[in-house]
């Protein structure tokens, strides 16, 4: 993971708006229609090209694929892997809907058509051609491109389980453990192609509320320590510099009022071995823990704040990003600091909460602040 000696550099958390009509192919796909493997292959391939083009017009300097040829950033996997033949179903809880029915039953969940079938059978490597040609297409697209660092993201063995239940393994251990000795595979193709490697965590904060309401905070913790050792282990052959972490509450506009505090987490998530930690930071629920990081031990850690929120159509200010850029520096230094988004605008191709032409001015906007921001810092 490259830092700036010289400026704040800026990145986002992995998904980005796709074209209107990859959309469509990934709506066939995942519903079952006829498309083309190879019309299907051919338009993922432009559309990242295209979209490592846009990031580049934008300011962004630490850039990936956004993710353009995934259906969703944790349930790609089962098209790669056996073992995902259950019934599709949708296993949040919906804890906020408890105490603001009227909220729940307002959210617009229409569109989102992807899969979650259930694990049914052991899980192992069906089409690791996929993601080859992943990287494959990263790196023709970042070939003479002007940046700083390429990340590509990678689910998390926790964030698997938890949007594609085990009906399978005989316990959440066992189903943890064979994905992580599967995922390795995947998290070792992309450091050694020389990217920065991403593991999507949502599953050490979101899971608190809308899968864990009901236990005790103890004992979401064991489920956090679990996800993280399993993370470690599958990682155990790669440099912590070459990885980051996303944790996210959930990228929706909600109550959160059940999030789980980050000084609850941290030090859980700081046992991880990824270098890198991005998180929400920009969200009226999450802005205040910008001072968790005064306090916490953050050594050899890069913090990627999330500056710009990516479930409101507002565009920041480019001042407020810089504001919110210095107080971490102030906190870790700004050596250690790359301002980030808290979350993807594009999490599940089918499903987006902002306007595609105003995801990326927010992302110009956040090149500005981070440009605003080193200024005052440097």
């Amino acid at each position: 993971m490259k830092l700036s000696i010289n400026r704040i550099l800026t990145t986002h958390t992995g998904s980005l708006p796709r074209p209107t009509d990859l959309i469509e192919l990934i709506q066939k796909v995942e519903t079952g229609g006829e498309v083309s493997p190879a019309a299907f292959e051919a338009r993922v391939k432009s559309a990242v090209a295209e979209t490592v083009q846009k990031q580049v017009e934008a300011g962004i300097s630490v850039i990936n694929d956004g993710e353009a040829g995934k259906p969703g950033y944790s349930t790609y996997v089962k098209d790669r892997l056996t073992g995902f033949g259950g019934t599709s179903r949708n296993t949040n809880i919906n804890a906020e809907g408890r105490d603001f029915p009227e909220w729940l039953a307002k959210r617009n969940v229409s569109g989102n058509v992807i899969a979650r079938p259930a694990c049914d059978g052991p899980v192992a490597w069906r089409d690791f051609a996929a993601v080859e040609r992943e990287i494959a297409n990263l790196k023709a697209a970042v070939a003479g491109q002007p940046h700083e660092d390429v990340f590509m993201s990678a689910a998390s063995p926790g964030v698997i389980a938890t949007f594609l239940p085990n009906e399978y393994y005989p316990s959440h251990e066992k189903y943890i453990e064979a994905l992580a000795a599967v995922m390795h595979d995947e998290y070792k193709a992309i450091v050694d192609a020389g990217f920065v490697l991403q593991l999507d965590c949502p599953d050490l904060a979101m899971t608190r509320h809308n899968r864990h309401i009901d236990k005790t905070l103890a004992e979401f913790r064991d489920i956090c320590e679990l996800h993280i050792a399993a993370i470690n282990e599958a990682t155990k052959d790669i440099p912590a510099e070459s990885m980051r972490l996303h944790l996210c509450w959930g990228n929706y506009e909600g109550p959160h009022h059940m999030d789980v505090a980050m000084t609850d987490i941290i030090d859980i998530v700081l046992k991880g071995r990824p270098a890198g930690i991005s998180f929400e930071g920009a969200n009226p629920r999450h802005e205040h823990e910008w001072k968790v990081w005064r306090e916490v031990d953050a050594s050899g850690r890069v913090v990627i704040p999330g500056v710009i929120d990516s479930t409101s159509n507002f565009i920041e200010h480019p001042e407020l990003v810089a504001q919110r850029i210095i107080k971490y520096a102030e906190c870790v230094g700004k050596e250690n600091v790359i301002a980030g988004t808290d979350c993807g605008f594009g999490t599940f191709a089918t499903s987006d909460a902002v306007d595609h032409r105003i995801a990326w001015a927010k992302l110009k906007t956040l090149a500005e602040g981070a440009r605003i921001a080193s200024e005052e810092l440097y």
